[in-house]
Formats: structure tokens, C-alpha cells, sequence
């Protein structure tokens, strides 16, 4: 996924063990999960969709129950990320995880990276629940810390190079910066949360509000000279070249509202 494995950029990926646990923490809980539908104990058919509800409904954040003071209500924001509603949500996160989630970890290093990583993602959780007070809903998925490492990379490298695959153009590679590559999706989650019915659906929100805060803490962390190893961006040249990232074609990573 990356241009460059002999320089800086592939070694982020030899250096980035909270990233890769992170993915291999969320494809387990999956597999053995009732989601998947590989683990026979959940059964089939109607009783395997009632076992989903459940699982959702335990582990999930329920905008309705979040904010009644219940302890085990509060921690929900935690678990949901790392629980997922289907293969294509998996696949979706992880992937987006796994392209700008490592040169986000060598940066920011691993102790503050997994802070910052559940950190996001908890408020971002929190901060559509927030929005949808009243929904039964259950929310789950990494998506809010996914759009949290999104912001922080938009910061840290805004000139890394990404190859998207654009339907509407039949799907050719093209390369673009990071500069311009991630303020469109991000406007691309603005106008969905928008047109974005209550109940089950995508929380676009979640997105925007996860972006929001990984680019501002980037911004506050290692702005205005605050960054021992340089100011932003300095990670993006290898040998002289640009950093070249190779990312999924949209849309980006989705969070779902599961009945």
C-alpha cells in the first residue's frame, strides 16, 4: 500500500504494533462475534438475527440509555469501536486503518497514538449520541477513530500522496495529495449527514466529529514548533521523492446505526 518500503514510509509500517493490533483486535472480535456468521454457537436463521440485536445492544452505544448515569452505559463508547456490523464495514475500517494509521503511529509514537486512537473515538461515539439523544439505535464500529487518524494525517502529511479510485471515472487511479484528497471526503460526510434519515444508517456525523478532533489535536500537538521532530509534513519525502499512499476507492470508513 505504500510507494516506498526501503524508506521512512515502509518502516512506519514495520514500527506501528498498535496499528496492526488495533486490526487484528477488531477482524477477532468480529470473527468470533455473531456478525461474522462463522461461530456455531449463535445459531442460524432467525435465531442468529436475534443474537445480533443482542450483541449490538450489549455492546453498542444506544444514544436513549447513554446518557441516564448508567456506568455500563458510559462505557459503551469504548467497546463500540471495536465491534462491527458486517464483513464490508470490517474490511472498510481496516483497510483505511491500516493505510493511515501507521505513519500516524510513528509520529505521534505508540503510547500517545493509542490514547489519542480511543480518545477520538469515544468522543466521536459520544458526540452523535449527543446529537441523536432520543435514538434506540445501536451504534458500533471504528469509524469515528478511524476519521480521527484521517484528521491527524491531513495534519502530519498533508503533501503524502493518495491514490484514490473515483466510480465516476470508471475507477482509474489517480494520485493526489492528502491536502486535497481528504477535505473532499470530508465534505463528502457533511453533505451525507445532511441528507442522513434517522435510525439505522451510516453516522456520517460520527465521521465529521472524529475528524475534527484528530486534525485539531495534531494541530495543538504539533503545531507552532511543538513537535520535536519537525513541523508538518517533514515525514512525506523519502530519498527525495514523495510519499506516495495508495488508499481504498470510497467511501471511506462507515460507522452503522443497527437496529
Amino acid at each position: 500500500m505504500i510507494g516506498d518500503w526501503s524508506g521512512p514510509v515502509g518502516s512506519a509500517f514495520r514500527r506501528a504494533p498498535v496499528t496492526h493490533a488495533l486490526i487484528a483486535l477488531c477482524c477477532v472480535v468480529f470473527v468470533i462475534g455473531p456478525a461474522a456468521g462463522l461461530n456455531p454457537a449463535y445459531g442460524s436463521g432467525d435465531g442468529l438475527l436475534a443474537a445480533q440485536r443482542a450483541y449490538f445492544r450489549r455492546w453498542g452505544v444506544i444514544p436513549v440509555d447513554l446518557f441516564e448515569g448508567s456506568p455500563e452505559a458510559a462505557l459503551t463508547p469504548a467497546t463500540a469501536l471495536f465491534i462491527h456490523g458486517s464483513w464490508v464495514h470490517l474490511l472498510g475500517n481496516m483497510l483505511f486503518l491500516f493505510v493511515f494509521g501507521a505513519m500516524t503511529e510513528e509520529r505521534m509514537g505508540r503510547v500517545q497514538f493509542t490514547l489519542f486512537y480511543v480518545g477520538c473515538g469515544y468522543l466521536a461515539l459520544l458526540g452523535y449520541a449527543a446529537a441523536n439523544a432520543e435514538s434506540p439505535s445501536s451504534l458500533v464500529g471504528a469509524s469515528g477513530a478511524i476519521s480521527a487518524v484521517l484528521g491527524a494525517f491531513l495534519y502530519l502529511f498533508p503533501g503524502a500522496r493518495v491514490t484514490s479510485l473515483l466510480p465516476f471515472l470508471f475507477f482509474l487511479p489517480l494520485r493526489f495529495p492528502a491536502w486535497i484528497v481528504l477535505p473532499f471526503w470530508a465534505a463528502l460526510q457533511w453533505a451525507a449527514a445532511g441528507r442522513a434519515p434517522q435510525g439505522p444508517g451510516v453516522a456520517y456525523l460520527a465521521h465529521l466529529v472524529g475528524f475534527g478532533l484528530g486534525f485539531g489535536y495534531a494541530w495543538a500537538r504539533f503545531g507552532n514548533g511543538r513537535d520535536p521532530k519537525g513541523g508538518p509534513g517533514t515525514a512525506v519525502v523519502a530519498d527525495g521523492r514523495a510519499t506516495r499512499v495508495k488508499a481504498a476507492p470510497a467511501p471511506a470508513p462507515e460507522g452503522e446505526n443497527q437496529p
